[in-house]
């Protein structure tokens, strides 16, 4: 298949730090749709929703009946809540880019795995250890990419992502890992490789295309406003999720 979108620079920077930040791919007009859609979802909240109390991560609340347990983390399902995320998966920039970096034209988001709205709350948002995507998946290669349509200002300050270059091809022993398969930080060996991390700055209508092999984190939302971040998981076809688990519970959605 030969390159139609990336060039040749932006491939190999993805293969070589498992990252990459393509700038203002979506215009203002949808980034405005995109957050009056998910402002009509949270108001009234409308189910399936992951709340902060629910994951137990630091930083969040203890129950739901706790102050701020309603508050959400996630809207799941997003693909089933409106057209207009299959509208941004389908930009022919997003599939571009796509498609040079699995080198194929058919393309499959997968319904069980982020398909979702990051909702990221002051006062109540948790932190996100270090972590590999692929940790709970189950498909026949790691091959995946996850997409993040940021909607705003995204930064450390607003619990917007880190990032270790490189990592997606570090093969790290079981014992570097806790029972929830996030980095120990106890670890010198960890602590070294986590010194290495870069913050992503992401401004409205940048899409971050990252490996579900690198090590990434995020912390909690520190300003005055909510942040929301549209997030899906992209496999080719050849690559299938594996018979009987959840990876393979709801048929994958096609972009090609």
């Amino acid at each position: 298949m030969s390159t139609s979108f990336l060039s040749k620079k932006q491939i190999d920077e993805f293969g070589r730090c498992g990252f990459l930040v393509l700038s203002s791919l979506i215009n203002d007009t949808l980034v405005e749709g995109l957050l009056e859609e998910i402002r009509g979802n949270l108001e009234p909240l409308r189910e399936p929703v992951e709340f902060e109390a629910d994951v137990g991560y630091p930083g969040a609340p203890a129950g739901r009946e706790s102050e701020g347990g309603k508050t959400p983390r996630r809207l799941l399902q997003a693909l089933s809540r409106s057209e207009i995320f299959e509208k941004i998966l389908g930009l022919s920039s997003v599939k571009g880019a796509l498609r040079d970096l699995l080198h194929t034209d058919r393309l499959l988001v997968s319904r069980n795995h982020h398909n979702c709205i990051m909702t990221k709350y002051p006062g109540f948002s948790s932190e996100t250890n270090w972590h590999q995507d692929i940790r709970y998946w189950s498909f026949e290669r790691a091959e995946l990419i996850s997409v993040w349509f940021s909607l705003g200002e995204e930064n450390l300050k607003n619990g917007g992502l880190r990032i270790i270059p490189g990592s997606h091809k570090r093969r790290l022993s079981e014992t570097r890992f806790d029972d929830r398969k996030f980095l120990r930080t106890d670890l010198p060996e960890n602590q070294r490789l986590i010194d290495q991390a870069e913050n992503v700055k992401l401004s409205g209508g940048d899409v971050l295309f990252f490996h579900c092999k690198v090590f990434h984190a995020a912390g909690s939302n520190e300003t005055d406003s909510p942040k929301f971040s549209p997030v899906f998981t992209v496999h080719t076809s050849d690559n299938e999720p594996l018979s009987g688990t959840r990876s393979a519970e709801l048929s994958s959605y096609s972009i090609c």
